[in-house]
């Protein structure tokens, strides 16, 4: 009897998210999404199903949080693959021109542990003020090309700080045409993912704060000198909405080698 309870205890303990990984790896390369794959891949609709049926609170803290990152990104791909989206995330629930009500973002699809949320709250009210955790906005991906790349694979409660410092570094380094430091010229750019809403407040609220964030991911050099001085001019990079598909980066990759 006791061997039982024990084993029940263990299940309510854990979430396997393997079916989640294997999708990730099969659709995802470098960041840009096979959509249709996802909707084609019946594993994708039994992945939803367990997360709808699943209650995180009985995890620990970074189990939860792998929990509810990788829960927001899977039902961000639901969102595209449900209004059969090709071309940007905000064409979704929008009428003349305008957000109908708050645009994809309010939609009420996201299924956890039986409660209906919406991909909003998932952020706002659930991760950001429980975690308390900045780099989480390099692991949320909106589905569009500004955003930091999805990775191809899921987020695991034992990894999860390998993982978190891997997107920083990734997005805050590679990305250039979202993120540069130009040390000769005393500027610094960012991506709009440091500015909207209040995000700010997350990586310390004010611009020296930001760069000094950044900081810590940049090898020793003038950059990360001008950066940790905080005195630098800090300007944030236009964000593409652009759909993160793997249809669209051939299409942009078509347009670039026919302007050369």
């Amino acid at each position: 009897m006791y061997g039982l309870v024990a084993s029940f205890a263990i299940a309510l303990s854990s979430f396997d998210h393997a079916d989640f990984d294997r999708l990730l790896g099969k659709y995802v390369v470098e960041g840009m999404v096979d959509y249709d794959g996802f909707a084609a891949d019946s594993a994708f609709a039994g992945y939803l199903a367990r997360l709808a049926a699943f209650d995180p609170s009985s995890l620990g803290r970074d189990d939860q949080l792998a929990f509810w990152i990788n829960s927001y990104n899977a039902y961000t791909i639901q969102l595209i693959v449900k209004h059969r989206e090709r071309r940007s995330i905000r064409n979704i629930n929008k009428k003349l021109g305008l957000f109908k009500g708050l645009g994809p973002w309010a939609e009420k699809l996201v299924v956890v542990g039986g409660k209906r949320y919406d991909l909003e709250t998932v952020e706002q009210g659930i991760i950001r003020p429980t975690f308390r955790e900045p780099r989480i906005h390099f692991a949320l991906v909106c589905a569009a090309m500004g955003c930091p790349p999805l990775r191809s694979e899921a987020y695991r409660g034992a990894d999860l700080e390998r993982q978190l410092e891997e997107q920083s570094r990734i997005f805050l380094l590679e990305s250039l045409d979202k993120n540069r430091v130009d040390a000769g010229r005393g500027t610094v750019q960012v991506s709009q993912v440091f500015q909207f809403n209040d995000y700010a407040k997350d990586f310390g609220g004010s611009d020296a704060a930001i760069m000094r964030f950044v900081a810590r991911y940049h090898p020793p050099g003038p950059e990360r000198t001008l950066l940790e001085s905080g005195t630098a001019k800090l300007e944030y990079t236009k964000y593409d909405w652009t759909l993160n598909s793997q249809e669209q980066a051939r299409r942009l990759r078509d347009r670039q080698t026919a302007g050369r």
